[in-house]
């Protein structure tokens, strides 16, 4: 099998460094020079790869095609491809909805999108798809969690969840200068905000089959952790992240 990468971004980079690590079995992965600097980059890093004279030539040797760019480039660049009829197209461009890529395509073939993240590298972190199909849930599953959604209105939620990635990166920023500030070396305030998160992160998710907020209500009264939550909630914090959650999915709309 041959993969193919329009596009050769940051998330494009995440997912093939992610497929080898894996046990995925491909012939080749062919990938867009758009990017020279990242295609050479991950050229010379992986020995399977080709750089494509073109996106058209990326589709005519793929069977599988990955849409990585952005959605405005893409909706100028798909009306002017011709898909193959038995290609797969997986398609990462956020505010690009499925009806619309359809369209834009042209082609009766199988059309997902999909919401991958940069822990994908790691083989780690979900990938939300829509719709079902379970050859690309196989593939998925090799390099992180896939959760499938039924609907796409609902998958909408799961594209604006994943616009607050940078911002969880912010809150370690913050955290690891406040360190600095109080004369902590750079690596280790780093090092121990990181590994916290971390940790907690994983604490949650083997918790994540019972209420979270169970998590929250077992901090002691009184004690540091709750005079943090319950003084971050009178500053209005969490409503806020709703509320910028509730913008974020306005524009996906």
């Amino acid at each position: 099998m041959n993969l193919g990468f329009i596009g050769t971004g940051n998330i494009v980079s995440d997912i093939i460094t992610g497929i080898n690590k894996s046990n995925i079995s491909y012939k080749q992965i062919i990938i867009s020079p758009r990017n020279k600097k990242k295609a050479h980059y991950l050229k010379k890093k992986f020995k399977k790869i080709k750089i494509a004279k073109n996106n058209q030539d990326v589709i005519e040797k793929s069977d599988w095609v990955f849409l990585g760019v952005l959605p405005q480039i893409g909706e100028n660049i798909l009306p002017k491809l011709n898909f193959k009829k038995n290609q797969i197209v997986i398609s990462f461009m956020s505010t690009t909805n499925y009806s619309k890529l359809k369209k834009l395509i042209k082609k009766k073939i199988i059309i997902v999108r999909a919401i991958p993240m940069p822990p994908i590298r790691l083989g780690k972190g979900p990938v939300a798809i829509f719709p079902p199909n379970k050859k690309v849930k196989y593939f998925f599953d090799k390099i992180g969690t896939t959760i499938e959604i039924k609907n796409e209105k609902l998958s909408k939620n799961f594209w604006a969840i994943s616009g607050t990635m940078a911002s969880f990166y912010e809150l370690l920023n913050v955290l690891s200068n406040w360190l600095i500030r109080k004369k902590t070396n750079k690596l280790d305030a780093q090092k121990y905000v990181t590994s916290l998160y971390s940790a907690l992160a994983e604490l949650a998710l083997l918790n994540s089959s019972k209420p979270l907020k169970n998590l929250v209500n077992e901090q002691t009264p009184g004690g540091l952790n709750w005079q943090g939550v319950n003084q971050l909630r009178k500053k209005g914090f969490y409503k806020k992240i709703e509320l910028i959650l509730d913008n974020i999915y306005k524009r996906l709309n």
